[in-house]
């Protein structure tokens, strides 16, 4: 699900020139002290807390009809980045600002061989930069790139400090790597802009949206009561896991049909049967009162800024939860139904901005938890059992990138400490991608894959 964007200005729109950092006041010392240009939104603060805890990496990959020339990718990276002026960041994670820097890019590229199966290289490299840390502070490069040689074509990965982007910008960087790997003639450089507002505006023009949504807060703390926790281990290592799966041509179109005819989302069907297949994995426990299942959807917020992916580079997301008991046999498009109802009301009344709110005070808290209780809180005091984030490449990326060429892409995100499960569902030429990501301390592969497997199952039942 996701806000309706905005019509954002032609590419050919003249842009200032960025402003440089301004002297705002000294430091103890006497020091004179420079204020960085960007200032974190809520969920990037949150996304930082996030990621003291364990790497918050999220990778992307797709298929590029060339041979693989290693000097040439490497140049190639490198130019885009910096003329995009995405080449390094500086964080001040403390103040809770960032700001990028023109300079050459410290391009990390691995290159792996294909082998007999490919997948198989491509999910281990995935799960491999999903656990791989970036600099906690300081100035770095905040992209890491691998590229899968297959002999005809390879596959080219990144992977990215979550805080820095959200998944829409990523596929229009991606998109310029990889057609402009194979392009005869020099294209025009992508310059996106870089610092864009944090959500302070948006809580000031919807402010009676705002109030009303702190209004509902006993509402969702009663149904965190009623909802089933997730695990949440603290003695072993948080690393994450990653399953994918592919959804053919066919399975897909009867997906988009169902949601058509039975007037819901494609997202609110992937929610509905996201519990579903909890509902056969989680065990119910035996206290009485916490009988719901919980999961969440990303909403992705950019609309609100009017800010087009091309001309923008960010993160601008929300999230909204559902819970539902989800009785045995509940028909499919009874839930979803149910699930649709929900979501609509919170797009309407926009209650995504109650989680905003809920992320800011969650900030307040955190500085006096310890980082086992920062581990726990969330899977206490908001539980949910998976995730799900939705993103259709196809309305990012251009008609004319590799007509007629047999491409695909695979996305993989963090779970983070809130869900121990989040899908990623990427439609991309008419086939979707679902890629499991999973907190290998609380779901184990064989877990994870019997609901993977449960929810891939009802999109065949449907075909």
């Amino acid at each position: 699900m996701s806000v309706p964007t905005a019509h954002a200005e032609s590419e050919a729109a003249p842009r200032a020139a960025l402003p440089v950092a301004r002297k705002v006041g000294r430091s103890a010392d006497g020091r004179k002290r420079t204020r960085m240009l960007g200032k974190l939104n809520l969920f990037q603060a949150m996304v930082l807390r996030w990621r003291e805890l364990h790497p918050y990496v999220a990778v992307h990959m797709v298929t590029v009809p060339h041979r693989l020339d290693t000097a040439r990718l490497r140049t190639h990276i490198g130019a885009t980045l910096e003329a995009a002026g995405l080449a390094r960041v500086a964080l001040d994670a403390k103040r809770k600002r960032f700001e990028f820097s023109p300079g050459p890019a410290n391009v990390e590229l691995v290159v792996l061989a294909a082998g007999d199966d490919p997948g198989a290289v491509a999910c281990a490299e995935i799960g491999r930069q999903l656990n791989g840390a970036f600099p906690s502070e300081g100035a770095f490069t905040p992209f890491r790139f691998f590229a899968i040689d297959a002999g005809a074509m390879f596959e080219l990965g990144v992977a990215y400090d979550h805080f820095v982007a959200g998944g829409d910008s990523i596929a229009v960087l991606l998109e310029r790597l990889a057609a402009g790997y194979g392009a005869t003639s020099a294209s025009r450089p992508w310059t996106p802009r870089r610092y864009p507002q944090t959500y302070r505006r948006l809580f000031l023009r919807d402010l009676g949206y705002s109030v009303r949504g702190m209004l509902r807060l006993p509402a969702m703390a009663a149904s965190c009561r009623r909802s089933i926790r997730a695990p949440c281990r603290t003695d072993r290592p948080g690393t994450t896991g990653f399953l994918s799966f592919r959804v053919p041509a066919n399975e897909l179109a009867a997906l988009l049909r169902t949601g058509k005819a039975w007037r819901v989302t494609m997202n609110d069907l992937a929610l509905a049967m996201l519990l579903r297949a909890l509902s056969d994995v989680v065990p119910r426990p035996a206290r009485p009162g916490r009988s719901e299942l919980a999961v969440a959807s990303i909403v992705n917020l950019r609309g609100e800024f009017e800010s087009d992916a091309h001309d923008t580079f960010g993160l601008f997301l929300a999230s909204l939860r559902i819970s539902h008991p989800v009785p045995s046999g509940i028909e499919l498009r009874r839930l979803s139904e149910h699930v649709h109802a929900e979501t609509e009301r919170i797009k309407r009344e926009k209650l995504y901005l109650q989680t905003l709110l809920g992320l800011g005070w969650t900030g307040l808290a955190w500085r006096f938890l310890s980082p086992e209780r920062r581990r726990r809180f969330l899977a206490k005091h908001y539980p949910i059992w998976a995730g799900v984030t939705s993103l259709n490449i196809d309305a990012l990326w251009s008609d004319a990138t590799f007509a007629g060429a047999p491409v695909k892409y695979t996305r993989a995100v963090p779970t983070g400490p809130l869900a121990p499960l989040v899908f990623s569902i990427t439609t991309f030429r008419g086939t979707m991608q679902v890629g499991v990501s999973f907190r290998t301390s609380d779901v184990s592969a064989d877990t994870a894959s019997r609901v993977a497997r449960a929810f891939i199952a009802q999109i065949e039942a449907l075909a």
